[in-house]
């Protein structure tokens, strides 16, 4: 199963936010949308970074009240992990257990394709193998 398969199943819906937000707006929006991490991008729409709960998490400890005051640009990870939409769902699961991150962007040239989790790629990969047992399963049977 392809990147792109995954995305097509999940929607490429990806939310965002922008570097000079502040890390209060960046947790309050994780917290609207019951998700994990956002994006970053700049007036232009251009990827700049991802902000992780983790990420908020460690400041928050670090920096308390002044949480409303840091930018994201100050704490955001720049040096992106990334994946294609043609990347094999097993070799990004490789990819982001052993560089130990949950969320990977999805681009194709510039253009963020989507993001996914490290549940959506465990998620295909256990239906993955459900259908190919059930495949084995039934061909056994016949014989």
């Amino acid at each position: 199963m392809k990147v792109r398969d995954l995305l097509q199943a999940k929607g490429a819906a990806v939310m965002t936010i922008h570097p000079e937000a502040t890390l209060y707006e960046a947790l309050a929006a994780l917290v609207h949308h019951r998700i994990g991490s956002l994006v970053v991008t700049n007036d232009a729409g251009k990827v700049t970074g991802i902000i992780t709960e983790r990420d908020l998490l460690r400041e928050c400890v670090a920096h308390g009240e002044q949480i409303k005051d840091i930018k994201i640009r100050e704490v955001m990870t720049t040096h992106l992990i990334i994946g294609i939409p043609d990347d094999d769902v097993g070799y990004v699961m490789g990819i982001m257990t052993h560089n130990r991150i949950r969320h990977l962007p999805i681009m194709e040239g510039q253009r963020l394709e989507g993001l996914i989790s490290i549940g959506d790629v465990v998620k295909a990969q256990l239906e993955e193998t459900e259908f190919e047992n059930r495949y084995l399963k039934d061909y056994i049977q016949r014989q």
